[in-house]
């Protein structure tokens, strides 16, 4: 997982959550949740058509947000890699 962030202040007003897959010598972009456009998103990767669509991922702060992306990707990292794979 790498995360990176910007604040001003105390305040998150942008970051990107991405799960990366070691593949071979190469990396694969698994998951991607940031705040790119002022609001938490999330975009799912596959195998077989790259990045998908976002779709709303968190109706709070950015930095609650960020947060709960860290949160969903450690506890959900396994699944979201096969969600890679079959697709």
């Amino acid at each position: 997982m790498r995360v990176e962030f910007t604040t001003e202040r105390r305040e998150v007003t942008d970051y990107a959550v991405v799960l990366l897959l070691t593949h071979g010598a190469s990396f694969e972009t698994i998951r991607v949740f940031d705040g790119a456009h002022g609001h938490n998103e999330m975009h799912r990767y596959t195998a077989s058509g790259g990045k998908q669509p976002g779709e709303p991922f968190h109706a709070g702060t950015l930095g609650e947000g960020m947060r709960a992306a860290i949160a969903e990707v450690k506890h959900g990292y396994g699944e979201m890699i096969e969600g890679w794979r079959r697709q």
